[in-house]
């Protein structure tokens, strides 16, 4: 399975910018795991703009 750059480059942005983790700690993670950490910020953002 090939992963698409842009998707890659994507998700280590976005965990980079909210856990402020470096790059290669992030790619270190396998996909599955990165993936998640990319939902669950993605919820802790919908929680805190909906004021909950």
């Amino acid at each position: 399975m090939t992963y698409a750059p842009e998707q890659l480059y994507a998700e280590v942005a976005y965990v980079a910018y909210h856990f402020h983790w470096s790059r290669g700690e992030i790619l270190d993670l396998e996909h599955p795991e990165r993936r998640r950490f990319v939902d669950e910020i993605g919820q802790l953002n919908a929680r805190v703009h909906s004021g909950r």
